[in-house]
């Protein structure tokens, strides 16, 4: 008798023992699960930082130009059409007496209606 009790004590540990190691193993598993969803981000957000390290650097050139004398002058001869002292500005003229031809607008075609369209603006049109 005293045999039979010790192997059902074995056999509740055994069993108990098995319980708590198929937890851990689970515990173990959503643990490996959720660090491999965690890199993969990692990699996607440091991915994200590098762009933007490198749209800050772009824009910290653009910046830099733009507030040199090099764009100042630029816009100055390209945009603003200002000249330095000693320059000669040159506008170009047509001959005298030749007056600009014209660009010639295309006339406008007018678009038939179905008869379908006619009838129903006779009785629907107010």
């Amino acid at each position: 008798m005293m045999r039979r009790q010790w192997l059902g004590w074995k056999y509740a540990l055994a069993v108990i023992g098995l319980a708590v190691l198929t937890l851990l193993v689970m515990d173990f598993n959503n643990r490996m699960a959720e660090l491999r969803r965690l890199s993969d981000q990692r990699v996607i957000v440091a991915g994200r930082a590098t762009d933007l390290v490198r749209t800050q650097q772009n824009l910290e050139t653009k910046i830099a130009y733009a507030t040199s004398e090099a764009a100042v002058l630029e816009w100055a001869y390209q945009e603003g059409k200002w000249v330095r002292e000693g320059d000669v500005p040159i506008v170009p003229l047509g001959e005298p007496g030749s007056a600009p031809e014209p660009t010639p607008v295309p006339p406008a075609t007018a678009v038939p209606e179905s008869n379908l369209e006619i009838w129903l603006s006779l009785f629907l049109d107010e």
